[in-house]
């Protein structure tokens, strides 16, 4: 199939009550393994690059190896650039074939987030382009619990920010934390409702990886449509690595190290998959 926009998937999501999810590639075998769980599921699925990835693996490359894969898929693949603050790679993204790009002006002042964010929507509508903007702040593991209230979205300047910019899809900050191993955080679900209330976007949910999986579907349940993993396929990665380098520490080909690793990612991201809702929803309309 061709890639999909984030229009596309998160429409039907809201309208029929689960999440897609976003999944966070860094090479060939996580894409790989991303796109072939999605298809196991029968589930629509979106591929992100960070910035880090596009500069580790290329921009060039990233959009190949994921159109590819969307092309033999026969579910739904958004291809999605994830936390975009350098405005010129946004640029880039959209015109190299990025099917949905996310600026990310979360860290700057309110008026200045608007004004770029509305920009980023205004490229990217005349290329027929998701834009996903954010407003809040996820912060990083070892943020105290008074940090993370503090960086809270306000449901308030959400409906503000949704109306001046013209997003898709709104990024939030309501309890999660980026890079944590295991999953304790906690959403707080009626700030999720009124963020949802107060500006009728499909919401966003970074740093999920840490958050504890009934706290998840009750975000869900109260507007959450987007749900980006990142940290729990690095560490299934790296988990099917050392296991295949230990069971044969001496071997000199690379690819069983590297199926082993894409394996583990795989299931990974097929659990995740379910525990949005989003097995079989691939055929969904809005």
């Amino acid at each position: 199939m061709p890639l999909a926009s984030l229009r596309e998937v998160l429409g039907p999501a809201a309208e029929h009550g689960y999440a897609v999810g976003a999944f966070n590639a860094n090479n060939l075998e996580y894409v790989q393994a991303i796109v072939s769980a999605a298809v196991a599921e029968g589930s629509p699925v979106i591929v992100q690059a960070s910035q880090g990835a596009i500069r580790h693996a290329g921009l060039a490359y990233i959009v190949e190896i994921v159109r590819v894969a969307a092309r033999e898929a026969d579910v739904p693949v958004v291809l999605h650039l994830d936390h975009g603050r350098d405005l010129d790679l946004v640029r880039h993204c959209i015109r190299a074939g990025f099917t949905s790009v996310m600026f990310d002006g979360s860290a700057l002042p309110l008026e200045e987030n608007i004004r770029l964010t509305a920009r980023v929507t205004e490229w990217a509508r005349a290329a027929g382009v998701s834009v996903e903007g954010e407003l809040g702040r996820v912060p990083r593991v070892g943020a105290t619990e008074d940090e993370v209230r503090s960086m809270m979205t306000d449901p308030d300047q959400a409906a503000r920010f949704a109306r001046e910019t013209g997003v898709d899809a709104l990024a939030v900050a309501v309890g999660s934390v980026h890079q944590m191993t295991h999953q304790r955080a906690v959403l707080d679900v009626p700030r999720v409702e009124a963020i949802r209330r107060a500006t009728g976007l499909p919401l966003v949910l970074h740093g999920s990886s840490g958050v504890a999986d009934d706290s998840l579907r009750e975000g869900i349940r109260a507007g959450i449509c987007k749900v980006n993993f990142a940290t729990a396929l690095n560490v299934a990665f790296r988990r099917g690595l050392v296991q295949a380098l230990a069971e044969d520490p001496d071997g000199l080909d690379p690819r069983p190290y590297l199926a082993r690793a894409r394996d583990e990612v795989a299931a990974v991201v097929r659990e995740k998959i379910r525990l949005l809702g989003c097995s079989g929803r691939a055929r969904d309309k809005a």
